[in-house]
């Protein structure tokens, strides 16, 4: 049996208080982090989560919210943990540059360090699957902003199926993305805005009877969604809630 942790539920603003997005599986005996936001370390010590559980990094865009808290968990790993295992960092195409680029704008280049342990990149093509230790995780097209390389995750591990939106509006084949899926954890940042680029909460209401999944999880919450918390008709994902699977 498997676990999901949310280490982080916020959108980009931190909304209510709450961390940017992060998402803990654990499955046959392997952890990835789905995002890794820049809050993340702050909310796996929150959660009493030893960080070097994580095998692999798998991320949806290059959005700051979702990916800036990479150099500060290697430098972690390498400074205060002197971490010797391999970490998988698995994302959209060019993911490799965008990382040693973030980490050289944070002052934090990985250059000239002495590393002790192999940091592993892997790119994800849409309808590509590929193996991350016990996880096969496939990418697929999503609508978001096109210049942060967005896609949604497959993933697949204990027999299970776990769909991750990612950013995204609505788009007609998310419906086909999401079909037979065991769980579907979806973005769901505005309360009724409109966007082409968020699902909001309005909209994912009127969708409900096309999405042919399992159990429905929202996250990536902003503002106008933490204000109606108490009353929305979807599950609600908050930083520390847990779901096996």
């Amino acid at each position: 049996m498997g676990e999901l942790v949310f280490v982080g539920t916020s959108d980009a603003f931190g909304a209510g208080g709450r961390g940017h997005t992060a998402v803990l599986v654990r499955a046959a005996g392997s952890t990835a982090l789905v995002d890794c936001g820049p809050s993340t370390l702050q909310g796996l010590e929150r959660l009493g989560v030893d960080r070097n559980e994580l095998d692999a990094i798998l991320l949806t865009h290059f959005h700051g919210d979702h990916f800036a808290g990479i150099p500060f968990l290697l430098l972690a790993y390498l400074y205060e943990d002197e971490r010797e295992r391999p970490l998988v960092i698995a994302g959209p195409p060019g993911v490799e540059q965008r990382v040693r680029r973030l980490a050289d704008a944070l002052g934090y280049g990985l250059e000239d360090r002495e590393w002790t342990f192999d940091i592993v990149f892997l790119e994800l093509a849409p309808g590509a699957p590929v193996e991350v230790g016990p996880f096969e995780v496939e990418a697929f097209e999503v609508q978001h902003q096109k210049e942060v390389e967005p896609h949604g995750l497959h993933l697949r591990a204990e027999g299970r199926h776990l769909v991750f939106s990612g950013d995204t509006g609505w788009f007609d084949g998310l419906a086909d993305e999401v079909r037979d899926a065991d769980l579907f954890v979806c973005e769901c940042t505005f309360y009724d805005r409109g966007y082409d680029f968020h699902i909001d909460y309005v909209q994912l209401l009127e969708k409900r009877d096309q999405l042919e999944c399992g159990r429905l999880v929202i996250t990536h919450l902003g503002r106008e969604m933490r204000a109606r918390e108490d009353t929305t008709e979807f599950e609600r994902a908050d930083d520390g809630s847990a779901i096996t699977f």
